[in-house]
């Protein structure tokens, strides 16, 4: 694929990822940062990248066990950036068990694991739908 075209579809992905990790925390918290449109559009293109460059397609299972661990990555840079280096204070996983440096905690990612099976099938149904790529097929396990 020609490398403008390249780019444009992964800054169309990167904004529609953006935009979904923002309504989505919007939905779940009452509101949200510009911060989490630029973490999610980061973490949406990350874990659409699984599927694409891999050689072997890995099963859906393991699509969402290495999201959820992007994210939750993801979340921890962000978090350690946005919050820890200029004081933001966007979040605070503080009160939670399991947390690190209260930027993230094992809750969320969990609850990373399960939204990311909706992500990986927007990812997939966008480049199909959107850029002709191949059609989605699924394994499991």
């Amino acid at each position: 694929m020609e490398k403008k075209l390249l780019l444009e579809k992964y800054i169309i992905l990167f904004a529609i990822g953006g935009m979904a990790y923002f309504f989505l925390e919007v939905l779940v918290r009452g509101y949200s940062h510009y911060t989490m449109f630029l973490c999610g559009g980061a973490c949406f293109v990350c874990c659409g990248l699984l599927n694409e460059s891999m050689k072997i397609k890995m099963s859906f299972i393991s699509q969402m066990v290495l999201s959820a661990l992007i994210i939750t990555a993801l979340e921890l840079i962000t978090g350690l950036i946005v919050n820890v280096w200029l004081k933001m204070d966007i979040w605070d996983y503080s009160g939670l068990p399991y947390n690190f440096k209260g930027q993230i905690c094992l809750l969320y990612s969990f609850f990373w694991f399960l939204v990311s099976s909706v992500a990986i099938v927007m990812d997939d149904f966008l480049r199909y739908k959107l850029f002709h790529e191949e059609k989605p097929h699924y394994k499991i396990l």
